[in-house]
């Protein structure tokens, strides 16, 4: 046996040895759960304090902390920002040495330490009562200096830390995170914050877009809507068809009313019928009774409708049933709205 025989012994041992990572994986959650329930009893006027003195503030909300905490304000500040609350993350540190010009008599600062003694956080604390903003504590103890010298107090207090050794920020960065998600819900309820104005906080994302981009916006109209009369001969309006590739072709009157619509899906049942190309007229045997939108539909409900009825192209018309546009099923996907 040479001489690394012994640690290849160890090494391969360890590799073995079995650990009930799923049973650990349960502890865990079940440790956050207890903390999240504990919070939820603990909730006080103090809460409703807080949420008031948010929605009276005349500036913006900051939120501070150092270290895990510090992530977590940041996750803070960024969903009350999306939520309708103006806010955004300070680090107290860099706030002791420039940042803290960022900060005016007319704000608001959460400051957030799970001891309530975290220095840089109680300095922040300390000035910005100065400037004469408000502040809101989040801290796991309601005797520690932060609680003390701040006008309100939210108790994030954990019984235990889901780490096994109740080191490692688990349960109580957890619960400072579901207060922060409870303050910000709380506050977009009361501001009437709706579907739509988060879509104008998200205009980017596919939820934005699905909430604000309307047909208007993607529909072809004037010459590159593919259309023709009733009595274009068949031949003709195939040419149009194929011409705008829509794989669809409007059909109105004279006055730009809507007649009906034929599609590539029309032409060949005509291939299949035996319908003469050259001597039919497209108002015979396009569809007369047709699905159309209007174009102040949001766009995502066009594509709810398409495919609950299984088609790909819509006539756009307004409210005289007049031609203005039309829609594909390729636009609403180009635009990302599915």
């Amino acid at each position: 046996m040479n001489a690394d025989s012994p640690n290849t012994t160890n090494n391969t041992a360890k590799s073995t040895t079995k650990h009930d990572f799923i049973g650990l994986a349960r502890a865990v959650i079940d440790a956050e759960i207890e903390a999240i329930t504990a919070l939820k009893e603990r909730l006080n006027e103090q809460f409703v304090q807080a949420c008031n003195a948010i929605l009276a503030c005349k500036g913006r909300v900051i939120i501070s902390g150092m270290g895990k905490s510090g992530h977590i304000s940041n996750k803070i500040a960024a969903t009350l920002a999306s939520t309708g609350t103006p806010a955004f993350f300070v680090h107290p540190g860099e706030a002791l040495h420039g940042d803290l010009g960022m900060i005016t008599g007319d704000d608001v600062v959460v400051a957030i330490s799970n001891s309530g003694t975290t220095e840089e956080v109680l300095t922040l604390a300390s000035l910005v009562k100065r400037l004469g903003a408000t502040v809101i504590a989040m801290s796991g103890d309601i005797t520690s200096p932060l609680a003390s010298i701040s006008d309100y107090h939210l108790d994030i207090a954990v019984e235990k830390e889901a780490c096994p050794m109740g080191l490692a920020p688990t349960s109580s960065t957890t619960v400072t995170l579901v207060m922060g998600d409870a303050l910000a819900v709380a506050l977009l309820e009361a501001r009437g914050f709706t579907a739509e104005d988060f879509a104008r906080s998200h205009p980017g994302g596919r939820l934005g877009k699905r909430l604000l981009v309307h047909v208007k916006d993607i529909m072809h109209q004037n010459d590159n809507i593919p259309l023709c009369l009733p009595d274009t001969p068949l031949k003709q309006a195939i040419l149009e068809m194929t011409g705008k590739k829509l794989g669809a072709i409007v059909v109105a009157d004279s006055h730009n009313k809507l007649f009906g619509i034929f599609t590539d899906g029309d032409l060949r049942r005509c291939f299949e019928e035996g319908i003469d190309l050259t001597s039919a007229a497209i108002g015979d045997i396009c569809h007369q009774s047709c699905l159309t939108t209007i174009p102040d539909e949001l766009a995502i409900n066009t594509v709810n409708l398409m495919q609950e009825k299984e088609i790909t192209v819509l006539p756009v018309v307004d409210s005289k049933n007049l031609v203005i546009g039309i829609i594909h099923m390729h636009d609403l996907l180009k635009a990302g709205i599915v």
